[in-house]
């Protein structure tokens, strides 16, 4: 198999990608996370697998074909929703969210798809371009600890909540993933106050049910709210205004969330906290609530825990996902597989080999 040269080497580039249901973003990341134009398109979910993947694998080449200089893709990580196993880059769960993901191999597809962008020209003897696949809050989560508000921490929790709500476990300098690949699963955590409210995964009385975003405008309208109201920023904004309905529903939620992060922390005990998600600036009612929840359900020893605002905003996936990617490529004058920043993984000589 031939090397790539010296020149290829410097113009190859490695992209990340934040895949949702709605919107596919992508961007190349440098080494130093340096990110570049960040491109996005609709997710073509309605019509399945196949579509995704083909808009995935569109994007990236808009994004190394908008290069100078013939640029190689020498990477690729995606932040997907769903549950992921990371090793193989495959779905092992999701919701309707994008039907008919549960069991697609992203990273083998992906490969099929760009295997032409990691060779110099058309004989194609440059290896298959290594593709990382995480779940979407785990790449958030990446992305945090590497730059953002949790940079320079060896553990830490985000959460984000907007349509639906998810965590991430950093442990160690590790993320967690679990046995079955659901670690960070927080939104289907049962909490009080959401018994006989139904969660997106068919059960009822879990966090998403009651703290998520679309569970808040179901929940406003449910108690008798203004059937006008369109959508969960209107009832945050009539919250803001003093509807006493829309307030009571919007602390309700935030406190579950609280509660619910308190339970967490208590058990793994990180050394910061990042909230991050749309309904993270839904304003001084939301937040105060939350935190409030959680001051007081901790014990003492946690009461000094940092709880912060995730700072890398709708970049923060793409990022983490490129250094995913990373890890299994090595930046310049790095071992391969030794992630920038620290925060290792344990599974990448596995997923080199997928």
């Amino acid at each position: 198999m031939a090397e790539a040269s010296p020149d290829a080497a410097a113009r190859s580039v490695v992209v990340g990608v934040d895949l949702g249901g709605t919107k596919i973003a992508a961007a190349t990341v440098a080494a130093d996370g340096t990110l570049g134009p960040v491109r996005a398109v609709p997710t073509p979910a309605a019509a399945g697998p196949d579509a995704v993947l083909d808009a995935v694998a569109g994007l990236v080449r808009e994004v190394v074909a908008a290069l100078p200089g013939g640029a190689r893709l020498r990477a690729l990580g995606v932040g997907t929703a769903g549950v992921v196993d990371v090793g193989r880059g495959v779905i092992v769960s999701a919701t309707d969210t994008l039907p008919g993901w549960p069991g697609n191999d992203v990273a083998g597809g992906l490969r099929r798809r760009l295997a032409d962008l990691a060779s110099d020209g058309p004989s194609g003897d440059a290896p298959a371009v290594p593709v990382f696949v995480e779940n979407d809050v785990d790449a958030h989560a990446a992305g945090e600890v590497w730059l953002g508000a949790a940079a320079g921490a060896r553990s830490a929790l985000l959460v984000a909540v907007g349509t639906g709500v998810g965590a991430a476990v950093v442990l160690d300098g590790r993320p967690l993933r679990g046995a079955h690949h659901v670690a960070g699963e927080l939104g289907h955590m049962p909490v009080p106050g959401a018994e006989l409210l139904r969660c997106p995964c068919g059960r009822t009385g879990h966090l998403e049910a009651i703290g998520a975003g679309p569970a808040i405008h179901r929940r406003y309208l449910a108690l008798g709210g203004d059937a006008a109201s369109p959508d969960t920023r209107d009832v945050v904004a009539r919250a803001g205004a003093g509807d006493e309905l829309a307030a009571t529903v919007v602390r309700d939620a935030a406190q579950a969330v609280g509660r619910a992060v308190a339970g967490v922390v208590t058990v793994l005990d990180p050394e910061v906290v990042v909230v991050g998600g749309g309904l993270a600036g839904a304003g001084d009612l939301w937040w105060s609530a939350l935190e409030g929840a959680l001051r007081a359900e901790v014990v003492d020893v946690l009461a000094d825990l940092p709880l912060r605002r995730a700072a890398l905003g709708n970049e923060a996936a793409i990022v983490g996902a490129a250094r995913g990617a990373w890890s299994l490529v090595g930046p310049p004058g790095d071992q391969p597989g030794a992630r920038p920043g620290g925060l290792g993984e344990e599974n990448h000589r596995e997923r080199t080999t997928t």
